[in-house]
């Protein structure tokens, strides 16, 4: 399973990098390392990774996607909307505006500041202010 969004995840940076080709300003920005796999489209992060401890910057309203497992992240900034899917993530928000949607399971998520909708749509997953 680890192979298949690994793989699945550098297909993607590789298509929406070929997306960008045409000079526009908004092209996507792609990093890959140790900490995982960042892609970014317009007004929007993903990330992808398994067992890493991050810092993500939203930096004020971008939406972030996160996905994998077992990773500890904190994000910074203002997030207009966070969705987190697959399993065992702790993630620390300063901040989130509009809603946050959790899918997986297990996941930890504390949110500093904001007032979002929240949606818990897997199992065993909490989602707290704090």
């Amino acid at each position: 399973m680890r192979t298949l969004i690994a793989g699945t995840v550098a297909a993607m940076a590789l298509a929406l990098t070929g997306c960008g080709a045409s000079g526009d300003s908004d092209a996507p920005t792609v990093t890959a390392g140790t900490s995982g796999a960042q892609v970014e489209i317009g007004n929007t992060i993903n990330y992808g990774s398994f067992g890493t401890t991050a810092d993500i910057d939203c930096a004020q309203g971008k939406a972030l996607n996160v996905g994998g497992s077992n990773n500890t992240l904190t994000i910074k900034g203002t997030c207009s909307s966070v969705n987190i899917g697959g399993a065992d993530n702790k993630v620390t928000l300063e901040r989130v505006e509009t809603e946050i949607s959790v899918v997986g399971i297990d996941n930890t998520v504390v949110y500093k500041g904001g007032d979002p909708k929240v949606e818990d749509l897997g199992s065993g997953n909490k989602v707290d202010k704090g």
